[in-house]
């Protein structure tokens, strides 16, 4: 009798009950790595195989541009490549890993605080190039007055301050390059309380200008640069389209900025990826709104910061109240520094990541950055959010590289931006109305921690510095150059001891020539009779 035919489905079925169980556990596995892969967006193949194509930096700058063409073209970093750190090939792994750990140098800062006119408090977060350069970091000395040393200014991004690991990566190696760095912390972070009802917010620019002309007044022989970070390069870009030609800064570099946050406020609620680091700045725009619960609760929707869910939320219950602003949306415009690009006339470098999974990429105004002579815009297309890890171990970040290269070549060119001693009085005149700062003392901050300082010792009388030494930072004649030139020498004499030497050699060379043989003759001589040429 002849079997029953079986059915085509019976017949696979029983097939794939044949196959071993640790091969379906194997398929499994491949799938899930698949998924995974995708999900979070690893790259660590593509830059294998595709080392030499996708990893090149970008540069976007206008075709006549002094700036790339007397600065940038010079930056051997902003040439070249950016390659991750293998087990980081992730824009959300190098993210996370920053905000969780970040391998940050270990150091402390030296704490000045100051009080503006409307009572807010505002934390200076210093470390100088002496500290890092002679390694003594617990002893810090403070900056005189005719100090020639070039100043950082940095301002953070939202929710963070000088403690961050990213910011103290940026700190260590500035200082290390020659430099001195103060972090100027938003108010109310940095373990320093909200002193009035004031609070900062994406557009606040009042605290940067009043920092940089404290700073100004108070070390006048000193150049002024800026760094911004996140939120706080949308706040350095706003208030350098704000002051354009006025401003007393040098220079700046804008990393990882919004720049559009009406188009960032509708990417990161676009996919469940952007929504989970919109949870994530939620909480942490609650932990800081709980830090001053009691100004929030007179001046902003209490209840509703509580309930926020998200940073729209959170701005609609809390910015547009403390800040006066008549919608979300409204803020998100005025606050956006897109539309100030183009009135930016200092050396500007903005650097982005074509991943960074929380300021996309679609807010870029690259237009507005090639039609702007003083700005040049580099990208890469990896690097996550201020991350950049490089190496194998991740121990440094690859856009601190590249701004130290930057701002070292743009304090050594001629393309730095000088304000005009007549604008340096008519802006001094115009800002007598705007909060002004008085010194406060000086705090040692801990290596785990920052200090909280409430208790202020004000000033009865402010000094102001002449006019003379502001002429004199802007004078270009003989005699200032020469000036100059003799501190930046003794400075260099001062860093690279073992070169002088070598300085002294070449000089002989130069200018003797028969001394110059006869040194030459006797090195070769004294060669021919070492053991290792018998």
């Amino acid at each position: 009798m002849d079997d029953p035919i079986q059915s085509p489905y019976e017949l696979f079925f029983q097939a794939l009950s044949l196959i071993p169980i640790r091969h379906y556990l194997y398929a499994l596995f491949l799938l899930w790595t698949i998924f995974f892969y995708n999900f979070l967006e690893f790259h660590f193949l593509g830059d294998t195989f595709l080392h030499y194509f996708k990893s090149r930096v970008n540069l976007i700058f206008h075709p006549d541009s002094p700036l790339y063409h007397g600065v940038v073209s010079r930056c051997r970093i902003l040439h070249g490549r950016y390659v991750a750190t293998p087990w980081l090939a992730s824009p959300h792994l190098q993210t996370c890993f920053l905000n969780f750990n970040g391998l940050p140098p270990v150091f402390s800062y030296t704490r000045q605080l100051f009080r503006a006119s409307d009572g807010g408090t505002i934390a200076l977060d210093w470390l100088t190039n002496s500290d890092v350069f002679y390694g003594d970091l617990h002893n810090q000395k403070e900056i005189t007055k005719e100090d020639t040393t070039p100043i950082a200014v940095v301002v953070p991004g939202l929710t963070s301050d000088s403690s961050s690991a990213y910011l103290k990566h940026l700190a260590y190696n500035t200082a290390k390059s020659g430099w001195n760095v103060v972090i100027s912390n938003h108010r109310g972070l940095g373990g320093v309380s909200v002193t009035s009802d004031r609070f900062y917010n994406a557009g606040w620019t009042e605290d940067i200008r009043v920092v940089i002309g404290y700073l100004q007044q108070e070390y006048p022989w000193a150049p002024l640069f800026a760094i911004g970070t996140s939120i706080g390069a949308n706040i350095l870009v706003k208030y350098l389209g704000e002051e354009g030609e006025k401003t007393p800064l040098r220079g700046a570099v804008a990393i990882c900025s919004p720049w559009d946050l009406l188009i960032g406020d509708r990417f990161i609620c676009r996919t469940l990826k952007q929504k989970l680091y919109d949870k994530a700045l939620t909480i942490g725009l609650q932990g800081y709104a709980q830090l001053h619960e009691p100004q929030y609760t007179r001046l902003a929707n209490w209840e509703g910061i509580k309930k926020s869910r998200s940073i729209r939320d959170f701005d609609n219950h809390a910015t547009c109240h403390v800040g006066k602003f008549e919608t979300v949306d409204t803020y998100y415009r005025k606050s956006s520094s897109t539309q100030y690009v183009g009135n930016v006339a200092v050396p500007l470098l903005c650097i982005s990541a074509l991943d960074d999974p929380l300021c996309t990429k679609e807010a870029i105004p690259w237009e507005e950055c090639r039609a702007n002579k003083n700005i040049v815009l580099a990208t890469t297309n990896h690097g996550g959010h201020l991350a950049f890890f490089e190496g194998l171990t991740a121990s440094s970040l690859w856009w601190v590289r590249a701004t130290n290269e930057f701002l070292g070549a743009l304090s050594c060119s001629s393309h730095m931006h000088l304000q005009e001693v007549q604008e340096s009085k008519s802006s001094e005149s115009g800002r007598q109305d705007q909060p002004s700062i008085n010194q406060g003392p000086y705090i040692n901050t801990a290596e785990d921690g920052l200090v909280v300082a409430v208790n202020y010792e004000q000033n009865t009388s402010t000094t102001t510095p002449s006019e003379e030494p502001t002429q004199l930072l802007n004078q270009t004649g003989p005699q200032h150059k020469d000036t100059v030139t003799k501190r930046s020498f003794n400075k260099l004499c001062r860093q690279t001891k073992g070169s002088i030497w070598l300085v002294g050699y070449i000089g002989v060379v130069t200018g003797f020539p028969l001394v110059g043989m006869l040194i030459n003759y006797l090195f070769r001589k004294k060669q021919r009779l070492t053991p290792s040429n018998f």
